[in-house]
């Protein structure tokens, strides 16, 4: 019997991606399971069973705060083992590690986006890319998100030849069937509109997309995510100087139910991000066809392919000319939206799961 923990204790928060990620690899982990294994998940408090019943080859350990220095406490289910053949940590932040070294312990490293923060200084930046230096010289095997990613942490951390470290992409999860009508929590939104979903934070980069709401007063910028940054008031006061704030719609956060509506109604989707491990959103907008208009920088180039519209500046002028450009590229292909819908399909959690498992198995 091989037996596998798999940290999945950041599900605490499922509204995050991180949490969503750790969610979706559990169950597709457990659906692909094969025979001679078994699966331990570390979770949050009171959530053993998320991934079905505790048995003898799905078993569960609780998260609390002495473990992050002990090692896991007993398993809900049957006794099990206290040691196991190979050890997954589902992100470099995780605080919990095992207390005697695993067979193989695998890191997954979603992203070093600190290294791009302003707020942080050189010394704060140092020492968490310390942090994760540790992590990765007790982990035999790495895997990262995208080659974007990868190709970060050999930059700026040690990697030994030696070490294999693997691009795994993560997946998308279904959205529920598209409201027939528009969800009460967009309000009163009555122009056809473009959309950025995801946080407002200034590592998003929205503010280039104002020029977009000065040009085509006829169409409303939806900008839905967490709006709790003092970013997202410097937005509105950007968009009552530029005359626009009529033209712009914060929503805040957004249920799946109308996340899928806004996808499937907007005329475009809009993610000039500076900095991104992966770009969930892309994918979910190329799952409903929609053209989706990128910047170059980070892992966006790798997740949108060639059948994106990418952003070569952010100047006001540029921005606008790129969107004209690509929508009407966009209209005059009858197979573009079929063709982005096959971009999407390129990223799934069946694909995720089938890779972790050959880590595990692997001698």
């Amino acid at each position: 019997m091989r037996h596998i923990f798999v940290d999945t204790e950041r599900m605490r928060d499922l509204n995050s991606g991180l949490g969503q990620t750790c969610l979706r690899v559990g169950q597709e982990l457990v659906r692909q399971q094969p025979s001679g294994t078994s699966l331990t998940f570390l979770v949050p408090p009171g959530q053993s069973g998320v991934f079905g019943e505790p048995s003898g080859t799905l078993q569960y350990r609780e998260a609390s705060w002495w473990q992050r220095f002990y090692g896991p406490g007993p398993a809900a289910g049957s006794a099990g083992t206290d040691r196991f053949d190979v050890w997954h940590n589902l992100h470099q932040d995780a605080a919990y590690w095992p207390s005697h070294q695993p067979d193989r312990l695998i890191l997954t490293i979603n992203d070093l986006n600190f290294l791009e923060r302003p707020d942080y200084s050189d010394e704060k930046k140092q020492r968490k890319l310390a942090a994760v230096q540790r992590r990765i010289d007790r982990a035999q095997v790495l895997t990262t998100i995208s080659n974007y990613t990868a190709g970060v942490v050999r930059q700026h951390l040690n990697v030994p030849d030696s070490k294999p470290l693997q691009t795994v992409y993560i997946g998308v999860s279904e959205l529920p069937p598209v409201p027939i009508n528009m969800p009460a929590a967009l309000g009163t939104l009555a122009k056809p509109f473009f959309l950025f979903l995801g946080v407002i934070h200034p590592k998003k980069n929205i503010h280039v997309l104002l020029a977009l709401a000065q040009a085509f007063p006829d169409y409303t910028l939806v900008l839905a995510g967490r709006d709790n940054h003092p970013y997202a008031a410097h937005l509105r006061q950007q968009a009552e100087q530029l005359g626009v704030a009529n033209n712009v719609l914060f929503t805040g956060p957004v249920d799946e139910a109308a996340k899928a509506w806004l996808y499937a109604h907007c005329e475009a989707f809009l993610f000039p991000s500076l900095s991104e491990g992966f770009g969930l959103p892309v994918v979910e907008a190329m799952h409903y066809g929609k053209p989706v208009f990128l910047s170059r920088l980070t892992s966006l180039p790798e997740v949108g392919g060639k059948e994106a519209f990418y952003f070569d500046s952010f100047g006001p002028e540029a921005i606008v000319e790129t969107f004209r450009a690509g929508m009407q590229a966009y209209y005059d292909d009858p197979l573009k939206a079929q063709r982005l819908t096959w971009q999407a399909n390129r990223f799934s959690w069946q694909q995720t799961g089938k890779a972790y498992w050959a880590l595990y198995l692997e001698a």
